[in-house]
């Protein structure tokens, strides 16, 4: 099952008071919060929860993967009651190698390298937290970024170090399946990193949830593929890939593996950017520029 961006946005506003109780739960009020009786340290209020003992909260979709035992797809149904678009059978089975890495019990060290250091907003970090898309893997404190099949499982994971420069992908990892955001439009925005993606969000917020946004961890093109095959729908695809020699190569051949959509556009960021620099740096968002490409290639599906 795969949701839309609305129905995703409709199962975080659940309020989880009203939650609990349909689920036969007791909350004890505390203040302007309610205590959950099953987990005690835990508090909800609105559409929001905190675990008090571990420092750990998040939106009702993230709390019922947590203490239901629920996939992403199935979070959501539970929590609207709605079910969501079947997906023809294409993708292959999981590898039985992959596992996700072991989550940490909080957040709090990748939230500071995200929001402190690449100067990524709290609310858009907390977004791909709240769906599982990004976490603090518990051995080595690295950021994980998640990619998922077209029923939401887990498929790829990809670790990057944040006292460190270290990028590993967990074995068994298949780069069909990039790091991803799948919105409602019929534009797809193209990325080699996962940093490099929110980092254009962050610069470019505009009904940003509406659209495409994939990361395909490198230069290779099954990931493209593999989205375009689950979004037939796809019109326009933009080509933010870093514009040295290895970026334009990468340009080049990923068009080439696209024989239904052709180049219409090259625009490039450098002088409009520049223009704002001044502002980004008062605004210190100037790690955010730097992470994202200065062309974009467009292409559009043929009639």
């Amino acid at each position: 099952m795969t949701y839309t961006q609305a129905q995703i946005d409709k199962a975080n506003a659940v309020n989880l008071e009203k939650f609990l109780r349909a689920q036969g739960e007791t909350l004890v009020r505390s203040g302007k919060e309610y205590r959950w009786k099953a987990h005690d340290s835990l508090t909800v209020c609105g559409n929001k929860w905190f675990r008090h003992s571990q420092s750990k909260g998040g939106l009702p979709v993230d709390f019922v993967m947590e203490f239901y035992g629920k996939s992403f797809p199935e979070a959501v149904q539970m929590l609207t009651g709605e079910l969501g678009e079947v997906q023809p059978e294409t993708d292959p089975a999981p590898s039985p190698a992959f596992h996700l890495p072991l989550r940490n019990v909080t957040n709090a060290n990748i939230l500071n390298y995200l929001t402190q250091e690449r100067k990524l907003s709290p609310s858009l970090v907390n977004f791909f937290i709240a769906a599982g898309d990004i976490y603090e893997d518990a051995a080595h404190h690295n950021v994980v970024f998640v990619g998922r099949d077209a029923d939401g499982h887990p498929r790829y994971a990809s670790s990057r170090g944040i006292r460190e420069k270290f990028r590993q992908d967990a074995a068994g990892a298949e780069k069909a399946f990039g790091f991803a955001h799948r919105g409602t439009d019929k534009q797809l925005l193209v990325f080699e990193a996962p940093i490099d993606l929110l980092s254009f969000i962050e610069l470019f917020p505009k009904n940003w949830q509406q659209h495409n946004y994939l990361s395909l961890g490198g230069v290779s093109g099954k990931a493209l593929r593999q989205f375009l095959s689950e979004r037939p729908d796809v019109e326009r695809v933009f080509l933010c890939l870093d514009a040295d020699k290895a970026g334009e190569d990468a340009c080049k051949r990923l068009a080439a593996l696209l024989p239904d959509f052709r180049f219409v556009a090259e625009h490039g960021l450098t002088e409009g950017v520049a223009a704002f620099v001044p502002v980004y740096k008062l605004l210190d968002k100037l790690p955010a520029v730097r992470n994202i490409s200065n062309r974009i290639v467009v292409l559009e599906r043929k009639a």
